[in-house]
C-alpha cells in the first residue's frame, strides 16, 4: 500500500503521471467502483479519502484514491493531520493514496515529515514536475525535450526554440501544441512549428529583453501581444519595473566589485541566484544609467494608463517617444 505524493505546478506533466498511474493499477472494467476522484478543497473530503483508501479493491486491480488539492502537506489542520498519521499504518493492501497539490509541501508540518520519513524508506513514492521561469532558456528547452518524449513523439534539435519562443513555459498549451503537430509528421522540424504554432507568445520579461537590446519594433509587438491576450497594462508594466530595477542593482553591484550572488540576489529581491549568472551576460557592456532612464520612462507609462490613456499609446508614448 503505497501513498503517492505528486506536487508541482506542471499541470500538464502532472496529469500525465496521474493517468499513467491509474491505467498501470485500476482494471478498467471497475473503475466505476476502484477509482475514486475527491478535491481536498472541499469540506470533508480529504477525511473521506483516508477512509476510502482504507477499503480493499473490488474484484481484481487495484484502488486508487485520488485527492486533488490535497491538504494533507500544506496547511493541515490538527484534527486532519491527527487522522492522517493515524491512518498509515490502515490503508489496505493494494489500496494507493494519491496526493495531488500544486504547491511544494510545507517541510515544517508533522504530516509531511512522517510521510516523508516513509519515502526515504521506501514504503511511499514522490513525483515532483515543476515548471522552469520564464527567464531559464536551459530549463524550458528541457521541458520541451521531456514533453515530447513522455508522449513518444520524435523533436528534431532545430525545432526546441521556436517552441520556446512561441509558448514559454506554458505546459498545457506545450502538450496540446505537440499533439497537433504530431497529427502532420511523425519527426516535428522548426518548419512545422512556424507552420502550425500560429501567434506571438510572450510575457513581460520577453518586453523588458526586447528593451535591453534597444529592439523598440519587438517590444511594441510583444506588449501589443500581451494586451491582446487579455494581461492587464498595469501588471504588466509592475512586471517590467521589478526585471529593469533588478538589471539596475546587479549591474550598480557588479561596478562596485561584488561577486557574490547570494549577495547580489538578495540585494536585487531576487528568488534564485542562480539567475545572477544569465542576468550578468544579458547586462555585459551595458551602463546602469541606461536602467534608470528605462526606469524613468515605465513611470511615465504607468502615469499615462493611470490617467486613462489606451495601453498601446501608453506604451509607444511614455516608454518610445
Amino acid at each position: 500500500m503505497p501513498i503517492h505524493l505528486i506536487w508541482g505546478d506542471d499541470a500538464a506533466a502532472r496529469d500525465r503521471a496521474i493517468d499513467a498511474l491509474i491505467k498501470t493499477l485500476v482494471d478498467p472494467a471497475w473503475s466505476s467502483i476502484n477509482l475514486s476522484r475527491l478535491d481536498g478543497a472541499e469540506a470533508g473530503q480529504a477525511a473521506q479519502a483516508l477512509e476510502e483508501a482504507r477499503t480493499p479493491p473490488f474484484a481484481s486491480g487495484g484502488r486508487v484514491v485520488l485527492l486533488q488539492r490535497s491538504p494533507f502537506c500544506n496547511a493541515c489542520p490538527t484534527e486532519l493531520a491527527d487522522r492522517f498519521e493515524a491512518s498509515l499504518e490502515l490503508l489496505a493492501d493494494d489500496a494507493h493514496l494519491v496526493l495531488v497539490n500544486p504547491a511544494k509541501p510545507d517541510g515544517r508540518l508533522r504530516t509531511t515529515k512522517a510521510l516523508q520519513k516513509r519515502i526515504k524508506q521506501g514504503l511511499d513514492h514522490e513525483q515532483r514536475f515543476q515548471l522552469p521561469a520564464v527567464w531559464d532558456g536551459a530549463g524550458l528547452r528541457q521541458l520541451v525535450e521531456r514533453t515530447a518524449d513522455a508522449l513518444g513523439l520524435q523533436l528534431e534539435r532545430d525545432a526546441i526554440d521556436p517552441l520556446v519562443e512561441a509558448i514559454g513555459n506554458d505546459s498545457a498549451r506545450l502538450e496540446s501544441e505537440l499533439r497537433k503537430l504530431s497529427l502532420r509528421a511523425t519527426t516535428i522540424n522548426a518548419a512545422l512549428v512556424e507552420e502550425l504554432v500560429g501567434g506571438l507568445a510572450t510575457n513581460a520579461l520577453q518586453v523588458g529583453d526586447a528593451l535591453l537590446e534597444g529592439n523598440a519594433g519587438e517590444a511594441i509587438a510583444r506588449w501589443d501581444a500581451l494586451i491582446d491576450a487579455g494581461e492587464p497594462a498595469l501588471r504588466i508594466v509592475a512586471t517590467l519595473t521589478g526585471q529593469i530595477r533588478g538589471w539596475l542593482w546587479v549591474s550598480l553591484l557588479e561596478q562596485q566589485g561584488e561577486r557574490d550572488v547570494a549577495v547580489i540576489a538578495k540585494a536585487a529581491g531576487i528568488g534564485n541566484p542562480k539567475r545572477i549568472y544569465v542576468m550578468r551576460k544579458q547586462l555585459q557592456g551595458r551602463p546602469a544609467k541606461r536602467f534608470l532612464s528605462l526606469l524613468g520612462r515605465l513611470l511615465e507609462v504607468e502615469a499615462r494608463l493611470k490617467r486613462g490613456s489606451p495601453p498601446e499609446d501608453a506604451f509607444r508614448d511614455g516608454l518610445l517617444g
